[in-house]
């Protein structure tokens, strides 16, 4: 197995960044996922400039990745190259049953499970005009006009459905597909959809997580991921879970923003996200062993936000590269 072999002094300048007890404790639990200086400080219970320090100078060591989502930060531990071969050495020599790390993994998932509930509170208070409030964002119908171009007349067996909310994109691939089954972690969605969908018989909703799907593997012709994704801490798992479930040959189909700078839909419709990048997305995909098949931007026309701003909805549409075999 190759090693990674760094400079006498590149080293040096690594060490000395992460030699600080809290400065490990911060790489330990950036290596689970993105987190804002709020979470960490409620994690840690460190001051908040102690904390913005301890990230800057592994920030600036290349040891965590930083990004601006409109007025908050998000936090990780470096993914690829050197430095994150370096990250993973030095965390693989951490005991995993050390008390502190393990509370400090305690109070993650606290965090995560306070988002989940404000997300969770947020679509049981809204199940019934979800579709009302999402046209505000952006023009539906011309979405759904997109999906369906791309998607194509042509049918095929199975469909997927995650996040599926009021049951909508079921009704709209209805005349395609044989089999549809939608996934969604609220119950009072679900009893929307279900309400919405009596009259398509082949179709069946199922209450899930979409890290750990209710469904097999292999078994889906079209995966649909429809204004989901920035409700999410991690939306790239997400993604790899979503891809499990494709057949071969089969297709992805994700529509979400694009980059935007609306803070109010994170304080008040629990967006954790503000958008993605179209390069970040489509890199996800393909490191789930998908290939992109097209990249379409849709921009409202004369509708304009609070703030000046326009919500550009971007849909991904990419494949799976196993061959199918009849």
């Amino acid at each position: 197995m190759n090693k990674t072999q760094l400079p006498l002094d590149h080293t040096v300048n690594l060490l000395r960044a992460a030699g600080e007890q809290t400065r490990l404790r911060l790489l330990a639990l950036l290596s689970h996922g993105d987190l804002t200086v709020t979470d960490v400080i409620d994690i840690l219970g460190q001051s908040q400039p102690r904390v913005s320090r301890h990230l800057k100078l592994l920030s600036e060591a290349g040891l965590l990745e930083r990004y601006q989502e409109g007025a908050w930060a998000f936090f990780r531990a470096v993914q690829e190259g050197q430095n994150a071969d370096f990250v993973n050495t030095l965390l693989a020599h951490m005991s995993q049953n050390d008390v502190q790390l393990l509370r400090d993994l305690e109070r993650l998932q606290e965090v995560r499970a306070r988002r989940a509930a404000v997300a969770s509170e947020y679509f049981d208070e809204n199940a019934s005009s979800w579709d009302a409030i999402r046209s505000l964002h952006v023009d539906e119908s011309k979405v759904e006009a997109a999906m369906l171009t791309l998607i194509g007349s042509a049918p095929f067996q199975s469909m997927l459905d995650l996040g599926t909310g009021t049951g909508r994109l079921l009704e709209l691939f209805a005349d395609l597909y044989h089999r549809g089954v939608g996934v969604d972690g609220s119950r009072e969605m679900l009893s929307v959809a279900r309400s919405n969908l009596e009259d398509v018989s082949k179709v069946q909703i199922r209450l899930g997580n979409l890290l750990n799907l209710p469904t097999d593997a292999n078994s889906f012709d079209l995966v649909t991921i429809h204004q989901v994704l920035h409700y999410l801490d991690d939306p790239k798992s997400a993604i790899k879970e979503a891809s499990k479930a494709l057949a071969p040959g089969g297709r992805m189909l994700i529509v979400d923003f694009a980059p935007h700078g609306l803070d109010f839909l994170r304080d008040k419709h629990a967006h954790i996200r503000l958008g993605f990048e179209e390069d970040q997305m489509s890199s996800w995909l393909e490191e789930c062993g998908l290939e992109v098949r097209k990249v379409q931007k849709l921009e409202p026309k004369g509708s304009k936000t609070a703030k000046d701003e326009s919500l550009i909805v971007t849909l991904w549409l990419a494949q799976d590269k196993r061959i199918q075999i009849a």
